[in-house]
């Protein structure tokens, strides 16, 4: 165990008495409960004694709350109760019956929980709700190092980690129908959240309603229509913005490379934005002048791909989004795109209307608002 968590544990405090799964915490000729005990703090000496006296409890457990050791132990004599009458979880069940028969019935089961509800919950009192052994996140983490350590070296953390059940508010700690113990199937599970008006990020930036997003937009973008949010985002933390998994500008204008790009071109072909010239790799262009090239391409202010496309879901075809967010306080810059058989305009956008057309010659775009001769 790494230093920090000694240091997570000890301040939990608990009381440095012997854990009752432990040799010699029975009275004499009284064989002790056999535990498997895995979790890191449950492991701590003391974790599942009871809390010091005058300590405040945030919970306790209702037959020690009123001195009825005789329910889960030999005897009903607090100070030498013996050992528990059953193996931890059959005692547990033998009152929790709801959870037992979850434990059986559902596909996929917490390691933890089916080798003793101990491993996570002290069974006398507790300063966390739920008499867990510490709070959520820190408990969840004693175990999942790899998670630990992946969310310690993040610059942006899913808020919801950090927020009320934290762990909890995805996963199901005891069983689950869906992998990874998760409460519903991801992109339900995070539909489910971020479908409300008001939500706001770390920085105070108003987050999209999903639902009432891809309600109203019917074109959803390929990784949205196949339901995996996680194509993009990561769901615990990330080094980009938005919890994105790859690289992607987060300001509406950015110097092209193609590195900063890497979530797109996961999927999409890089060519489109590194050829001028081209007849095949898109239809957004004027004949073989790339407008996609044109647009983005550029060494200091090149649009981003958002610029034009809504990332999640569109009214339009191809993603091409009504109007952008723009500037500090979100103003909608209306893009006013209207498609034809061979090819579109934009209306009085960051440019004074234009048309394209992949029929026409070469050369840059038409201005819409001049007669064509």
């Amino acid at each position: 165990m790494k230093a920090h968590w000694f240091a997570a544990l000890a301040a939990l405090a608990w009381a440095p008495a012997l854990l009752p799964t432990r040799a010699g915490a029975a009275g004499k000729g009284d064989a002790p409960a056999v535990h498997k005990i895995t979790s890191k703090i449950a492991l701590a000496p003391g974790a599942l004694a009871p809390l010091p006296q005058g300590t405040k409890a945030a919970w306790s457990h209702g037959p020690y709350e009123e001195g009825n050791c005789g329910i889960c132990h030999q005897r009903n004599d607090p100070k030498n109760p013996g050992p528990i009458l059953m193996p931890t979880n059959e005692l547990c069940y033998s009152c929790h019956e709801e959870f037992q028969a979850l434990m059986r019935d559902r596909e996929h089961k917490h390691k933890a929980a089916l080798e003793s509800c101990s491993n996570c919950h002290n069974t006398h009192n507790s300063r966390e709700r739920k008499l867990l052994l510490a709070d959520t996140k820190v408990l969840c983490l004693s175990c999942h190092d790899k998670t630990r350590k992946e969310i310690e070296g993040f610059k942006v953390v899913h808020a919801a980690i950090n927020q009320d059940s934290k762990c909890g508010n995805c996963h199901n700690p005891h069983a689950a129908n869906v992998e990874k113990l998760l409460f519903r199937l991801p992109f339900d599970l995070c539909v489910s959240c971020h479908s409300k008006d008001g939500m706001k990020d770390g920085d105070g930036k108003v987050l999209t309603n999903f639902k009432k997003w891809l309600d109203e937009n019917p074109n959803w973008h390929a990784p949205v229509a196949a339901k995996d949010c996680s194509a993009c985002h990561k769901p615990h933390g990330s080094n980009n913005f938005r919890l994105l998994g790859l690289a992607y500008p987060s300001q509406f204008y950015a110097p092209y490379d193609p590195k900063n790009y890497a979530l797109c071109f996961d999927c999409h072909n890089d060519q489109i934005l590194a050829d001028p010239k081209t007849t095949t790799l898109t239809r957004f262009r004027d004949n073989d002048t790339n407008l996609h090239y044109l647009h983005v391409n550029k060494v200091d202010r090149g649009r981003t791909c958002r610029a034009c496309h809504e990332v999640h879901a569109s009214k339009q075809p191809h993603h091409v989004r009504d109007g952008v967010p723009y500037g500090p306080k979100g103003w909608i810059l209306k893009i006013n795109y209207t498609q034809t058989p061979s090819g579109g305009s934009c209306a009085k956008t960051c440019h004074a209307t234009q048309a394209y057309d992949n029929r026409r010659g070469g050369g840059a775009p038409v201005d819409a608002t001049k007669k064509r001769r």
